[in-house]
This record gives C-alpha cells, structure tokens and sequence, in this order.
C-alpha cells in the first residue's frame, strides 16, 4: 500500500525497484516462458494491473533486466584507451565482475538461462552493440600487446574466460558450495577467488604493469 506522504516520483521508482528485484527472482528461476506477470506481481507485492502499468508488458520488462545486466558487466571495460594501465584495466574488470556475481547472482542467472535456450531475446543486440563493443576492446587489447605490455594472446577468447570465470561464481554457486561444503560463498571466499583469477589471468597473459 502506497505512503500519501510520498511523492508521487517516489512511490513510482520504489515499485519499479520492487518490481525489477521481483522478476529477476522470477525469471531468473523460470525462464522467460515458465515466468508469468502474474507471479512477479505476487513477488513484489503489488497487484497485476500496477506491475503492467510500470513496465508495460513481460517482454519489456524481461528486456530491461538482461539489458541492464550487460550494461553492469560491461561498464569497467566501456572507457579504457591504450594509454591505461592493461594490468590496472585487467584485474578492475574481474574484481568488478566478481562482485558483481556476490551482489547480483540472479541477473547473472537470468542471463545464463537467456543463453541457454539460444539467446532468442539477444541475438539482434550479440549481432550488433555487444559485437561492436567486444571488436573495440580488443583493438586496445592488440595494442597493449604491440607495445610489450601483455602476450599476443587472442583478446576475443580472453574477455569470453574473464565472463565465464567469473560468472560461473553466481551461476553455479550450488556446486562450489557442495564440494567445498558451505552453505554460501563468504566475502572472504570472493575475494580469495578474485585474488586467484587476478593471478592466473593477469599472468597468463604475460601482463606488465606499464
């Protein structure tokens, strides 16, 4: 039930948040076919007629929350040149993607079940901005490595290891903390497993600090 002592800006952007935690949990479980308006409604305690007037339909609203996802993942890499740092810009872009995994395990979920069943949502974006934007780093990645300061590795196929690595933290959480028998992954377990990546990535790919 909405506050009248709130304005009216506030009471839309707290249901749109209650709403967008609520469909990440629901997708993020479901799928897009298996998620229903009606049980992201129930989840964030608002009737249907509310969840449809914020974000217009179910495709609208799953769009925004893979979109916004990418645009969170994506954002350490977005302003790098060749006159940074590769080690600084590296090992900022896979801690950035760890905490990610810890803060944000359901969109990352969410992603994953999108990929899984053919990226039906994402193609036209992965055939276009994500293309274009992968293509732009991995010019500045090519130059770090005509100047010495990484190995001539395959840029391409080092972004794909640092999105998988780190991802395979929130997705597969279930099996990390099986084997290692906890019952959830601490703040001491993800830095530990940033420390780790840092290391073998950075050196794996013969990365000097300029």
């Amino acid at each position: 039930m909405s506050d009248p002592n709130l304005p009216e800006a506030t009471v839309r952007e707290r249901n749109l948040q209650r709403i967008l935690e609520a469909a990440e949990g629901v997708f993020a479980r479901h799928g897009y076919r298996g998620a229903s308006i009606q049980a992201i409604a129930a989840a964030a305690g608002l009737p249907k007629s509310n969840v449809l007037y914020y974000v217009g339909s179910k495709r609208k609203l799953y769009m925004t929350l893979l979109e916004r996802t990418m645009q969170r993942w994506n954002t350490a890499l977005s302003d790098i040149t060749v006159d940074d740092d590769p080690a600084s810009v590296l090992e900022g872009f896979i801690r950035s993607k760890m905490r990610l995994s810890q803060t944000h395990p359901l969109s990352s979920r969410l992603f994953a079940n999108e990929i899984l069943q053919g990226a039906p949502f994402l193609q036209a974006s992965l055939r276009g901005d994500m293309r274009e934007w992968v293509e732009s780093r991995t010019k500045i990645f090519r130059l770090w490595a005509d100047q010495g300061l990484m190995d001539p590795v395959d840029p391409v196929w080092l972004i794909f290891l640092i999105w998988s690595a780190t991802q395979h933290y929130a997705d597969f959480e279930a099996q990390i903390t099986g084997i290692t028998d906890r019952t959830r992954l601490s703040d001491r377990d993800f830095a530990s497993a940033s420390d780790f990546l840092c290391q073998v990535i950075l050196k794996g790919c013969g990365v000097k600090a300029r």
